[in-house]
């Protein structure tokens, strides 16, 4: 079997295919394509073959090969953690445009995982002290290795949400949490089905974690910072409530790329 036989073998998306083939060989999917009369050797078969397996079992892609991209960092993947998504860029970005590049700062993220949002704001900001905090050990393990992969020094701390932080302010204080409901159709369909459930679901109506994180974000803002939440797209008016509830100020909700509400938030009002 040469290169191009096992991309027309593989009964997947041929983009998804090129990535496993290339996987599997240590060529890039360019050369997978520019030298398609190559033949596959055994062991790079088998890998190859396994893992079209997987996927067409529906096993996400990102879990397959054990990473995913996430502006711009190539971070490490795996069932305990959610796999970073395009949309929770925009929270990194709105995260930046509210800290300055020549400041001492630090920033709160609530429900890390694999470390994505932490490790894009360290990244641009290194002047910002991190603390990422997740209730997951699992997860918080692949958010070290992420970190050390990528030479950012970030303080992991084990807990929800604010129960590590007990006697701390923050500049900023982000969150991409659970928010989706109970019983909610999408989760058995496409990647969520293998992704962890604790880190997806959150009670009835997919909002007791954005609640719970609203409620006690004040105590933990300094005066005039930001409280961001990822959120789903039909959640904001909800979201900007509870926000308002709170005594929060400028309270608004920015889209992503596909024009969905995607990120709330509000700031801690001056004396």
């Amino acid at each position: 079997m040469n290169l191009a036989q096992a991309l027309a073998a593989g009964g997947i998306e041929p983009r998804e295919a090129r990535l496993l083939l290339a996987e599997a060989t240590g060529l890039s999917a360019a050369a997978v394509l520019a030298h398609g009369e190559r033949e596959l050797a055994e062991a790079a078969k088998a890998r190859y073959l396994e893992m079209v397996a997987r996927r067409r079992e529906g096993e996400p892609i990102a879990y397959i090969l054990g990473r995913r991209e996430f502006y711009g960092l190539s971070l490490a993947v795996g069932p305990a953690v959610l796999i970073p998504r395009p949309e929770t860029e925009r929270l990194v970005e709105l995260a930046l445009e509210r800290l300055p590049l020549e400041a001492d700062t630090i920033v709160a993220d609530l429900g890390t995982g694999c470390g994505a949002i932490a490790l894009a704001i360290k990244k641009h900001r290194p002047r910002a002290r991190l603390v990422a905090i997740d209730e997951s050990v699992a997860a918080l393990e692949v958010a070290a290795r992420n970190a050390t992969q990528h030479a950012l020094a970030v303080d992991w701390r084990h807990g929800r949400w604010f129960e590590a932080t007990p006697r701390e302010r923050f500049d900023l204080i982000v969150a991409n949490p659970p928010y989706v409901a109970a019983g909610d159709p999408h989760l058995s369909m496409g990647d969520v089905r293998f992704e962890p459930p604790g880190a997806l679901i959150a009670g009835s109506d997919g909002l007791d974690a954005i609640r719970a994180i609203v409620r006690d974000a004040p105590a933990f803002l300094r005066e005039g910072t930001w409280l961001l939440l990822e959120h789903g797209g039909t959640q904001d008016a909800a979201v900007r409530a509870m926000l308002l509830d709170a005594g929060l100020a400028d309270v608004a909700t920015w889209p992503d790329l596909a024009a969905i509400a995607r990120v709330s938030g509000g700031k801690l009002k001056s004396d």
